[in-house]
């Protein structure tokens, strides 16, 4: 049962370790099927070691449908924000070191490159601390992401959303590749370049754009 959908999930964590945004069974990757049913990935498992079985098929209210694993610790999270984020049908979590670092002493990652606006849609918001394996984890998504696809959550790690896991992915790993941009450019110590309003939403919709067009 859902097969394909399965390996997009393992797929995904893998490049997830591949980009440096997880060490070795941190994070999640989860995935919406329909209104009713969400895949996620179970707990404590390196992507690269996992099957197809391995990826559990839940309803959103919290029953396992199909798998043998435990699910994500941070499950019951997951689910809030399927369920208060009605166009999300992807989320990832993560522990990006240079995105949370930067959250630590911040409040806001700036929108400064035009990678960030293309993929996360502009600036991401720092959201207060909230442990793994806890609901608060959901309420710190759903209150903090605004219109953008990234949230940073303090003292933990990231959390994109798309409307596929290829949005999430592509979310994540280019907030960290701004995250490092911005660590070199505040390690000069000089004034940094800011992108304007128009110049942000300028990069948004180019990006939509971006790619093979699919016929």
């Amino acid at each position: 049962m859902l097969e394909k959908e399965k390996a997009e999930i393992i797929a995904a964590g893998i490049k997830l370790d591949r980009y440096g945004l997880i060490s070795l069974s941190g994070g999640n990757v989860s995935m919406r099927v329909d209104q009713e049913t969400i895949l996620v990935t179970p707990s404590g498992m390196m992507y690269e070691e996992m099957v197809l079985e391995d990826v559990l098929v839940m309803t959103l209210e919290g029953k396992i449908i199909e798998g043998a694993r435990r699910p994500s610790v941070d499950t019951i999270a997951i689910r809030y924000i399927f369920q208060h984020l009605p166009t999300v049908n992807a989320v990832i979590h993560t522990h990006q070191p240079y995105a949370t670092g930067i959250g630590l002493v911040t409040d806001r990652i700036d929108c400064d490159v035009t990678t960030l606006a293309n993929t996360a849609k502009g600036p991401v918001n720092v959201a207060p601390y909230s442990s793994a394996a806890s609901i608060d984890m959901g309420y710190a998504v759903a209150d903090h992401i605004g219109d953008q696809l990234a949230v940073v959550l303090k003292n933990h790690g990231v959390v994109t959303v798309g409307k596929n896991l290829k949005e999430a992915l592509y979310a994540a790993v280019y907030l960290e590749e701004a995250a490092k941009t911005l660590f070199v450019a505040h390690s000069y110590g000089g004034e940094i370049a800011k992108l304007s309003d128009e110049q942000i939403q300028t990069a948004v919709e180019v990006f939509k754009d971006y790619g093979q067009s699919q016929h």
